[in-house]
């Protein structure tokens, strides 16, 4: 029985070395992976604030282009609104249409044409003599009627 008895014993400090032994691994297996997870936590928390930092930039950036887009609006929608901006939109639309009223009718371009030249003439005309002076004070239909009196009695003489 003494034999026995030693077994016992051997058999409860080889327990207790194993359990030991298992504590000293749990313990530098639980100090590895607080480790990793302590690196872990300085990974997300250094990519969290790389994260905040770009999504403040892009905020900032969505915020300027939208102040940005905003004045360009108010300005186009200003010079649209300037004088003559209208008449100039409307001549734009007229030469278009006269390009292509030209391509679709053969007999109107020599008319057109003719028309414009002496149209062209009578401006420059305006712009530099007596007709000038005489359309500001009176306006445009003295200056026509008095161009068809002047053709009249140039056609009877």
């Amino acid at each position: 029985m003494e034999n026995l008895h030693i077994d016992y014993v051997s058999l409860a400090i080889g327990i207790v070395i194993g359990v030991i032994l298992w504590m000293i691994k749990s313990f530098f297996t639980v100090r590895f992976y607080k480790k990793e997870l302590k690196e872990y936590k300085n990974h997300l928390e250094r990519q969290m604030k790389l994260t905040q930092q770009g999504s403040q930039k892009l905020e900032e950036d969505f915020d300027k282009l939208k102040k940005e887009n905003e004045n360009l609006r108010v300005t186009v929608k200003t010079l649209g609104q300037k004088p003559g901006r209208n008449e100039l939109r409307l001549l734009n639309i007229y030469d278009s249409a006269l390009r292509k009223m030209m391509l679709k009718a053969p007999g109107f371009a020599q008319g057109w044409e003719l028309s414009m030249q002496e149209a062209e003439r009578e401006y420059e005309d305006n712009e530099k003599g007596l007709k000038t002076v005489i359309k500001k004070v009176f306006g445009p239909s003295i200056t026509h009627k008095s161009d068809d009196i002047t053709d009249t009695t140039a056609e009877n003489k």
